[in-house]
């Protein structure tokens, strides 16, 4: 059983970066209200928009302090972390092959990774419900709405999406489309701040235990043994040294160079650190750097496409004999 330390308040973060947060259920009176929330939609089969006027009505808020719409009420719904599980994997990539689009059968769900709000049997019964409304929908059809939307409101947002009435959610764009950016382009939308980064950087965080799986399995293919710690990802190899992974992604100046910023889990202190740099596009690895533990203040490297001997694999020749094998040994399961 993990020691909690305090419970944290909102715009509150951890101070301590080996610290795990985890989620937990709020005041009673706010339970009790979530769960109202989902019996009115099942059960009564009230509408969200029809929801949010009874709880304003009763003078109730959100949790920030804002009347309920018809938006807040759906994305409340739909959230998983109210049945006490967590989703992640919906992607999938190997290295070197191309990155896909996971079906939801192969996600991985840690079931039971939070204290549960809501029966899982009133959470499935919801989401046949919602799923319903955009499964008789064609590809086309679905666009039309969304370009409905658009033309009425003058932008895109999730909220917006989910306030619109007899639209199919936000989610249920990014399922089909991919992701809402993509759903944007198609009906013309082009944000005024680019976001690409935003779903780039979801993708890199689901792509990452893909890395580490492909990786402890070369590894022990090649003869050796991976412990992999499950809070950190921190990987034990062989009982004589451990190593992180990180994924970099790539960006681009205005000049048209590459750019790569690699934040290093200095709190673990792991021997090496394997940092895999992204293509261009960030669909494919670029290469790998086998960084060792830098005595350095700043947590985070900033490489350029060509970095010198510095940060080359010939830094391993300043290592002693020791981190000289762990890093020959760890690069030729990454390779």
């Amino acid at each position: 059983m993990a020691n909690l330390r305090a419970r944290l308040g909102r715009g509150e973060h951890k101070s301590i970066a080996t610290d795990r947060v985890i989620l937990v259920p709020g005041p009673p009176d706010e339970v009790a209200l979530v769960r109202e929330v989902y019996r009115l939609f099942t059960d009564a089969e009230k509408s969200e928009r029809d929801i949010a006027n009874l709880l304003n009505e009763r003078g109730l808020v959100t949790d920030l302090g804002r009347a309920w719409t018809r938006g807040t009420v759906h994305q409340l719904l739909i959230n998983e972390k109210y049945v006490g599980d967590n989703v992640w994997a919906r992607t999938s990539f190997k290295l070197k092959r191309k990155h896909v689009l996971n079906t939801e059968d192969e996600w991985i769900r840690a079931e039971g990774a939070f204290t549960p709000v809501v029966d899982r049997v009133v959470f499935a019964r919801t989401r046949a419900i919602i799923d319903a409304r955009s499964a008789r929908l064609s590809d086309e059809m679905m666009l039309a709405l969304l370009a409905s939307i658009f033309s009425t409101k003058g932008m895109l947002t999730g909220l917006i999406i989910d306030e619109a009435e007899e639209a199919p959610s936000s989610s249920a764009y990014r399922s089909r489309f991919g992701s809402l950016l993509r759903a944007y382009e198609l009906v013309g939308f082009a944000p005024d701040r680019d976001y690409r980064y935003l779903e780039i950087n979801r993708k890199l965080r689901q792509l990452h235990p893909a890395i580490v799986y492909d990786t402890m399995a070369a590894l022990e293919q090649a003869g050796g043994t991976v412990v992999r710690d499950a809070e950190t990802d921190l990987l034990t190899i062989n009982g004589e040294f451990t190593a992180s992974l990180v994924v970099v992604r790539c960006a681009q100046t205005a000049a048209g160079t590459l750019r790569w910023k690699v934040r290093l889990d200095t709190p673990l202190k792991p021997d090496l650190t394997v940092a895999v740099r992204m293509a261009p596009g960030n669909e494919l690895p670029r290469d790998y750097y086998l960084l060792p533990r830098l005595d350095i203040g700043d947590a985070v490297l900033r490489l350029c496409e060509h970095n010198g001997l510095s940060l080359d694999a010939y830094r391993f020749d300043d290592l002693s004999a020791f981190h000289r094998m762990a890093a020959r040994r760890l690069w030729r399961a990454a390779a």
